[in-house]
């Protein structure tokens, strides 16, 4: 795999049991770049080991005046040179490569997984940490899975040069070979409560980027109640919590390093005092001498990668258990069942058929049911339920164990292929997300093309948020269209946005249109048009609208309540509203002793109507 190949057509479907399990999957997967990148290891670090071994006949040659010799030497250093720089270049760019796949595959999965279950991501994990999960665990993931196989060349060099050290110079070798696993495994208990210290460091900065994340979110909020500087005072207190967990993980790397630098110096200083010895007794040549000293310095350079494994999964495995958490959710229990039993892939490979056009929308958990080809309106009681409903009617829902899926056309929803049920169902949810760019890129989404996006604009009431854009856009900006609109439509707004995002979900046209408070941030007489809009564009196609505001109910052709979950009357607005006082309670916000009120004058006129 090449970085320009990038992005896989299908990245695959990960093994998120556990954080340990997903690193093997992802290394498995790149076995191709790790073969590459481990041939380059071991040529770079063995020109490395080899090196002093050519010194090491080089003084030889010098000592017993050859120069045949010497020149051969000469030729041997060069050569190893060359290895060394192409294994170095090379090393680093398969490096390079594969930390950027294994980063690329995870951003891939994270991003199929979003577009997989929709807002209700956001529910089941804080938008905090899925943040946190797609940029900074990502580059930690990708530093463990690329420095595997340098670690392994590593390895397998300090093997080798211990091996032809005790061939070369075998008084020598010995002590050589007995303390290099002592250097390697020195460190070993310490890091448990090192990989424990750098979990918490990380679970806290994890909590801190989620709480900075919804304190961003909600800034304009807390800037319009006063909160923000209590929030505030939350965060600071949260990034002080972070610093001290960074100062104690730190502390504890600083004392592996300290013992890595200590030891290799205390097996130099033992190298050079009981080679020295030899010398003197003649049991060794002064260039072997040269040459197991350089060697034990030369492989002090690899030995460092076992500190950077050691530090690379300490930090890697608590984002890979993050990661592998957010990638383990799914649709439903149905899908969890088929992930194991069959692998399916990421669209959600259901087996039912698409229904024929033209069926009805029915809801078994709450009883709801959506005349095909009419605007119904769904009045709840509670917000939360309309939330979960719209949910549920999108095939989505927020839990797992949410009950029985909703049928279109008498086919579950949960049964269809993920893509099909979204070309089937379009849910807008309350807080709709406009992503930055120009307004024609904002309405550049899957559509069947038969709503123009100025209809849209038009049905939505936008004139106003058109004029806006071309005012804040440069100069030479003529069309709306190729006017660009900030991140998450922050220059807007609440009304603005929301009347852009509504005309987006126009465009679209699906079968079925299901809005959850279309229009809870506009003024009466814009929400007015904006429900005759909805009805005039959407003629002959299913539409649902949750919501409590007479103008939308006014307009619908029919008015479904629901009540404690489950539906409890429908009709017209008209109708509901003279006879369900339930439905009078939520559209008109009457209090108890009003109903109690309202209810007496009802039995008062029916008493003075039959006398």
């Amino acid at each position: 795999m090449q970085i320009s190949d990038l992005p896989y057509p299908d990245p695959g479907v990960p093994d998120a049991r556990s954080g340990p399990r997903f690193l093997w999957w992802l290394g498995r997967g790149q076995v191709g770049g790790q073969a590459k990148s481990l041939y380059w290891g071991l040529l770079h670090f063995g020109g490395i080991a080899g090196l002093p071994y050519a010194v090491g006949l080089g003084i030889d040659a010098v000592v017993d005046r050859d120069g045949d010799r010497l020149l051969w030497v000469g030729g041997l250093i060069a050569l190893l040179g060359v290895g060394i720089s192409l294994g170095d270049a090379m090393l680093h760019r398969t490096a390079v490569t594969n930390w950027i796949t294994a980063a690329a595959r995870v951003q891939q999965l994270l991003a199929r997984k979003t577009a997989e279950l929709g807002s209700a991501l956001t529910r089941r994990v804080a938008a905090g940490e899925v943040v946190a999960v797609s940029t900074g665990d990502v580059e930690k993931i990708g530093w463990f899975v690329e420095a595997v196989s340098r670690f392994l060349a590593a390895a397998l060099t300090l093997v080798l040069g211990c091996v032809v050290l005790l061939f070369y110079a075998p008084t020598i070798g010995v002590v050589v070979a007995l303390g290099m696993p002592v250097l390697a495994l020195a460190v070993l208990p310490l890091l448990p409560r090192a990989t424990q210290r750098a979990d918490v460091q990380r679970e806290k900065a994890g909590r801190a980027t989620e709480l900075a994340s919804d304190t961003v979110a909600g800034l304009r909020v807390l800037r319009g109640i006063g909160g923000e500087e209590l929030f505030l005072s939350r965060y600071r207190e949260a990034s002080q919590e972070v610093r001290k967990a960074a100062v104690r993980s730190a502390r504890m790397w600083a004392l592996i390093s300290a013992i890595q630098v200590l030891l290799p110096g205390v097996l130099l200083i033992t190298v050079v005092w009981y080679g020295s010895a030899l010398v003197l007794d003649g049991r060794l040549a002064v260039g072997e001498l040269v040459a197991a000293f350089s060697a034990v310095a030369t492989m002090l350079y690899p030995l460092r990668h076992f500190e950077e494994i050691a530090m690379a999964y300490s930090f890697s495995r608590p984002s890979a258990k993050r990661a592998a958490r957010v990638l383990s959710l799914t649709r439903t229990d149905a899908d969890t069942q088929a992930d194991t039993d069959a692998g399916k892939d990421a669209a959600g490979s259901g087996s039912a058929r698409p229904p024929a056009p033209g069926g009805d929308l029915y809801d078994p958990e709450t009883g709801l049911l959506v005349p095909a080809g009419r605007f119904t309106a769904v009045v709840c009681g509670d917000p939360d339920l309309a939330g979960r409903l719209a949910e549920r009617l999108g095939g989505h829902p927020m839990d797992a164990a949410a009950g029985p899926s909703v049928l279109l056309g008498g086919v579950a929803l949960d049964e269809l292929a993920l893509d099909t049920a979204r070309t089937l169902v379009l849910v807008q949810d309350k807080d709709p997300v406009l992503l930055s760019g120009t307004l024609r890129e904002l309405f550049d989404v899957p559509a069947s093309g038969a709503v123009d996006p100025r209809e849209a604009l038009a049905a939505a009431q936008c004139t106003d948020v058109l004029d806006a854009l071309l005012q804040s856009a440069p100069d030479g900006v003529d069309d709306p269209m190729d006017a660009r609109i900030t991140e998450r439509g922050r220059s807007l707004s609440g009304g603005q946005r929301q009347r852009l995002a509504l005309a987006r979900s126009l465009v679209t046209d699906p079968e079925v249109l299901v809005l959850d408070e279309p229009t809870s941030a506009v003024d009466s007489h814009t929400e007015a048009r904006i429900a005759d809009g909805i009805s005039d564009l959407r003629a002959g196609r299913t539409t649902v609208v949750l919501a409590s505001s007479p103008l939308l109910l006014d307009r619908a052709d029919r008015v479904v309540l629901v009540h404690e979950g489950s539906v409890v009357a429908s009709g017209t607005h008209r109708e509901l509203l003279h006879g369900d006082p339930r439905y009078r309670a939520v559209v008109t916000r009457e209090t108890e002793d009003e109903q109690r009120l309202s209810h007496m004058e009802s039995v008062l006129t029916e008493i003075e109507e039959s006398a």
